[in-house]
């Protein structure tokens, strides 16, 4: 994600385009209000580069940063890229045997899982330098911070909420959709109206629930996403990465090895 160029609608455009747009709606409006219908799709607004190189795991917009976490054993990352500039700003690895799953940012710590290691790694903000561990006696697949709460889920329809100081489970709720489980829930992204939006892991599909309950608000289906990625030498995996644009309706998008990030909104 360097190099600058001019943002045009449809082609691939630096961070900084987002930077401009976090700046501009924050100052004009108040939190958008978050879509309530069961069914809706992904309305492509900009196209951003990606690193083509990244497992991406964990994806979130925080203080002009953009943050990422990456898995894979000898492949795990989590970096700091700033918004206005494109540049990294800070960048830590995950020696191997660990496999880096979700990251979030709570106050001054970025919070990373791993997958089937037994821990979490508190982080630094400002240098991404690791703190402390704490044991995670779950998968670790995705995590977000809600007021009051880290949210962590592992591969099943559970979201387990946990105390942001010692990490000890809260309470936890089942996703459900129609009364029938929602399971594979991975990637989460606590939005601005206190909703979660989780990736469906394996599925172009994103579902939104209800934190009080788990009942699933709505539905996303983010198939265009795929349609509109561009050839590239190796494979590309499953969508995977939510960061909502702070103070806005729009999110960013990606995927495991996508060469793309989609800025998008939610529609019917």
């Amino acid at each position: 994600m360097t190099g600058r160029r001019h943002l045009v609608p449809g082609v691939a455009a630096p961070l900084c385009a987002v930077a401009m747009l976090v700046t501009s709606c924050s100052a004009q409006a108040p939190t958008a209000t978050a879509p309530t219908d069961a069914e809706l799709r992904v309305e492509i607004l900009r196209t951003l580069d990606h690193d083509p190189n990244a497992f991406t795991q964990g994806l979130e917009i925080s203080g002009g940063d953009l943050f990422e976490g990456t898995g894979r054993s000898g492949e795990s990352w989590v970096r700091a890229t700033d918004l206005d500039s494109g540049a990294v700003r800070a960048r830590a690895e995950l020696p191997p045997p660990l496999f880096g799953e979700g990251i979030t940012v709570d106050d001054d710590t970025v919070w990373q899982l791993t997958w089937r290691d037994g821990v979490a790694i508190a982080r630094d903000r400002a240098t991404l330098t690791e703190r402390r561990r704490v044991a995670l006696e779950t998968e670790g697949w995705g995590i977000c911070a809600l007021s009051g709460s880290l949210v962590t889920s592992d591969g099943s329809p559970t979201l387990i909420f946990r105390d942001p100081e010692t990490f000890e489970p809260q309470r936890t709720v089942q996703a459900r959709r129609d009364g029938v489980a929602v399971t594979h829930l991975n990637e989460l992204e606590c939005a601005d109206d206190g909703t979660i939006y989780a990736n469906v892991w394996a599925t172009d599909t994103l579902v939104r629930i209800d934190p009080a309950d788990g009942h699933v608000i709505a539905a996303i289906d983010a198939g265009a996403l795929r349609d509109a990625l561009p050839p590239g030498p190796r494979d590309v995996g499953v969508l995977n990465g939510i960061a909502q644009i702070p103070g806005t309706d729009r999110f960013l998008l990606t995927g495991k090895y996508w060469p793309r990030i989609f800025e998008v909104r939610f529609v019917p």
